[in-house]
């Protein structure tokens, strides 16, 4: 072959290596998989959008966890998880209007702080801040612990025609929030 020959055969696989690596890059899966769950207590509709962290053999809550205690933390990861309500509803026994609300939370050992942000369409971190609270709500983890659950999760473990129970759900810790019409 001659050098121009070469040249060219290399040149053509330098450009359909920078074609193919770009598109192999994009086809990886995120760490965090995508998630959405979607719940009708009676008519209205509950629907959470987020990516879901694994725990990935880490110690997930307080000291030296992934969740420092007393710190927000958006349950979720790459952009804040959300949940959007088609009716008014009441959530952990306090009012909250149809919309649609980014999540976080502060956890401590005895109880958690749940927020509801009208800063929905945001980044995972920072926090937008008290000026975009719609809700804040405290929560007891429940007393005993469930079973290890790997990777993040919210679901509804009980829902009727009036009232639900979300759970938000990661390694043995589990916070759950009563929600019903209003």
């Amino acid at each position: 072959m001659s050098a121009g020959g070469a040249t060219a055969v290399w040149r053509a696989a330098l450009a359909a290596g920078a074609l193919i690596t770009p598109m192999a890059l994009a086809a990886q899966a995120p760490k965090s998989q995508h998630a959405t769950v979607t719940q009708l207590v009676g008519t209205t509709q509950i629907t959470i959008v987020y990516n879901r962290p694994s725990a990935r053999g880490r110690t997930l809550f307080g000291r030296g966890g992934v969740v420092p205690w007393g710190k927000v933390w958006c349950p979720g990861a790459d952009t804040a998880t959300t949940i959007a309500l088609s009716r008014n509803m009441v959530v952990g026994g306090q009012p909250l209007a149809a919309g649609k609300y980014s999540i976080w939370a502060i956890p401590d050992p005895d109880e958690w702080t749940l927020i509801f942000s009208r800063a929905a369409d945001v980044f995972h971190i920072p926090y937008p801040g008290e000026a975009h609270d719609a809700l804040r709500l405290r929560v007891k983890p429940q007393a005993e612990t469930g079973p290890f659950m790997e990777s993040l999760a919210f679901y509804f473990p009980a829902a009727d025609t009036g009232r639900a129970l979300l759970n938000l759900h990661w390694g043995e810790t589990i916070v759950q929030v009563p929600l019903a019409l209003r």
